[in-house]
């Protein structure tokens, strides 16, 4: 079994990158790649604790970029060798921004009338601080009842405090990924799509022309059938195909990790089909 999509504490995560591991061993899942937001810090700690319980890691980072004038996640890859020192560098200015648009947030918060302080979220998520921390906060001091009515009533895109950051364009984050040997993947594409209405391979040759390599079709939010077309789809268009739980830690809905139940040969497949994309580009 595998596992493309995870995060730990040092991004949004609830387990440290050892905890993790552990996890994905007792779950037998033979490949993992933990896919922080914005940060190489997870994947670097826990280099360690997978080769000592002999799980596969592969390092992985999940982005932000505008699509269509909205929102997307990307999740790179890098299968050969882990990402190179220009490509973290590039990471920094995405923590600047990260940061710059925490403490706006922090501030509109306080209009709406929460004590809320960048300080005590950044206590919370460390370098990496984003919405779950603020949402965690706001459940604890009392002004919602659960994590979902944090984002609802506030941080949500539609919600009054939302604040949005500054985002790198598609073309540049790609850019970045590709440059350093990496696989470029839009990752849980289905809400997307379906906000938009979008044929699924019309959007996957649009995101494709644009340096993507590989489509995320298996995901916690996507069923099995729809995962299904989404491959289908992908390979059509030219693209490769990936998946995994996209897993935070235990929640009461959430699914395990490597709880998709995704065959290793889903990764030769896309190891074989990027090597060769990227051996054509250059």
């Amino acid at each position: 079994m595998i596992d493309l999509h995870s995060h730990t504490d040092r991004s949004d995560g609830t387990f440290s990158p050892r905890r993790l591991i552990e996890l994905a061993k007792k779950n037998r899942v033979k490949a993992l790649s933990i896919t922080d937001h914005d940060t190489l810090e997870g994947y670097d700690d826990g280099v360690a604790p997978a080769a000592e319980l002999g799980v596969e890691l592969i390092c992985g980072i999940e982005l932000s970029a505008r699509f269509r004038d909205d929102t997307i996640h990307v999740l790179a890859y890098f299968f050969d060798e882990p990402a190179d020192e220009a490509f973290r560098g590039c990471l920094h200015a995405l923590k600047t921004s990260r940061r710059e648009r925490n403490v706006r947030l922090a501030e509109r918060l306080r209009e709406l009338g929460c004590d809320i302080t960048i300080e005590e979220a950044e206590a919370l998520g460390k370098d990496q601080t984003g919405r779950p921390h603020f949402a965690r906060l706001l459940v604890r001091k009392g002004y919602v009842s659960s994590y979902r009515e944090a984002f609802d009533r506030y941080l949500d895109e539609s919600a009054p405090g939302f604040v949005p950051r500054k985002e790198p364009s598609l073309e540049d984050v790609f850019g970045w990924i590709r440059a350093s040997g990496g696989v470029p993947t839009w990752a849980h594409p289905g809400r997307f799509l379906k906000q938009y209405k979008l044929d699924y391979e019309t959007a996957f040759r649009e995101i494709g022309a644009c340096g993507c390599l590989a489509i995320e079709a298996y995901h916690r939010d996507h069923t099995v059938e729809f995962g299904n077309e989404l491959a289908r789809a992908a390979r059509r268009a030219g693209l490769g195909v990936t998946g995994g739980s996209d897993f935070h830690g235990p929640t009461a809905n959430g699914v395990p990790l490597g709880g998709l139940g995704l065959p290793y040969k889903l990764l030769d497949d896309l190891r074989a089909y990027s090597r060769k994309a990227l051996a054509a580009a250059g």
